[in-house]
């Protein structure tokens, strides 16, 4: 895989990128695991007809950066000439990057805003930017864990109003009654707890919030937002949080499950109310496919059910999606998004990374990435 840390380039802010070397498929066939097509698109195999050459610049959503790292992986080992650099910037940086011109699409853990933020809506500034209007394309299912690192202790379980008072600085000992109680047999010791949380503008937090709003609006009475709203210790990206955690005895954040498998980090069960469920890729995949479409036509927004109670089911999770120009001013270089972003929905590269602990998208809506992606101009 090539991977190589980018110098300073002024006009694209690419300070540590992800320079990913690969390939994609310009044709038409659909993402459907069920399609007969042997191309990039389908079955992730690539011949050097699918590959385009030429340099992508994108820029976003910490959450995607190890997704982003493994489809490089295996873009590469298929075709050269091809490069696409990733700053693992955070969302809203992304965002604002993208809306400036200076990348050429965005990868975010929420949709792009439809309602007026300070004065601003982001949809309509991109559609602006771009000539067209833009369309949130997930692609990274990222479940968001509550990763926590307490000696002797290698099975948690959490509700999402012990999760607010915990966040909001409330609840302060492990060994706290409200903890106990739903940990029946678990030796908790009488530690401090330390939560640690996103000092960037994240989407992860967005959708963390969003999760503690909904589940548990009494113990959570901040409005969800990519700022921080309750008490802890501030780290900058998801890498710093689960680092932070890593280091000290009685942390606890909130991460996506990819960062801490790799810090081997322990990860609370959550119950919404039917019963204690573990994060694997099968009961996020259970509450994904819940999600309704709030985007209209191949804007593929969508809305999760955070206050779910679907037993199985592991309610907090977030959706990365790669921000486009649904028609862009540049068409040979829409050619090469499009080419890419097929490979990234590819049931091969979606394999891989449900493997470094994100969840392969639904069915459903792979088909729909699929025909947004095909719709690209």
């Amino acid at each position: 895989m090539k991977i190589q840390r980018l110098g300073a380039m002024a006009s694209l802010a690419l300070v540590g990128s992800i320079a990913l070397a690969g390939c994609g498929s310009d044709n038409n066939a659909s993402a459907d695991a069920g399609s007969g097509d042997s191309t990039a698109s389908s079955s992730g195999s690539a011949s050097t007809e699918d590959c385009f050459e030429g340099t992508l610049n994108a820029e976003g959503s910490s959450a995607q950066k190890n997704a982003f790292e493994e489809v490089g992986a295996k873009f590469s080992e298929k075709c050269s000439g091809a490069t696409v650099n990733y700053n693992p910037s955070g969302s809203g940086a992304g965002i604002k990057q993208f809306i400036g011109g200076q990348v050429d699409f965005a990868g975010s853990d929420s949709a792009l805003k439809t309602e007026p933020k300070d004065g601003k809506i982001e949809a309509k500034e991109a559609e602006t930017a771009c000539g067209s209007p833009a369309w949130n394309i997930p692609l990274v299912t990222g479940p968001i864990a509550v990763a926590y690192n307490l000696e002797g202790v290698d099975k948690l379980t959490l509700t999402p109003a012990v999760a607010g008072d915990i966040f909001m600085g409330k609840i302060t000992k492990w060994d706290d009654p409200k903890i106990a109680a739903i940990n029946s047999g678990v030796e908790l010791p009488a530690t401090a707890i330390k939560p640690f949380f996103r000092s960037d503008e994240s989407g992860t937090t967005e959708n963390f919030t969003k999760y503690l709003k909904a589940a548990a609006e009494a113990n959570w009475p901040g409005e969800p937002a990519k700022t921080w709203d309750g008490k802890g210790e501030g780290k900058a990206k998801s890498a710093g949080v689960a680092e932070g955690v890593k280091s000290t005895d009685g942390g606890i954040t909130y991460v996506e499950w990819s960062y801490a498998k790799d810090n081997d980090l322990g990860v609370a069960q959550i119950d919404n109310g039917a019963g204690a469920v573990e994060l694997t890729s099968e009961t996020v995949g259970k509450a994904i496919a819940t999600a309704k479409q709030t985007g209209t036509g191949n804007d593929l927004a969508l809305k999760l059910d955070y206050a779910t109670k679907e037993a199985g089911a592991y309610p907090i999770n977030l959706v990365t999606y790669e921000i486009v120009c649904s028609k862009g001013k540049d068409a040979a270089k829409q050619k090469n998004i499009k080419a890419f972003l097929k490979y990234f929905a590819s049931e091969e590269a979606q394999k891989a990374i449900e493997e470094i602990g994100y969840a392969p998208l639904p069915a459903d809506v792979q088909t729909k990435v699929a025909t947004s992606i095909d719709a690209i101009s």
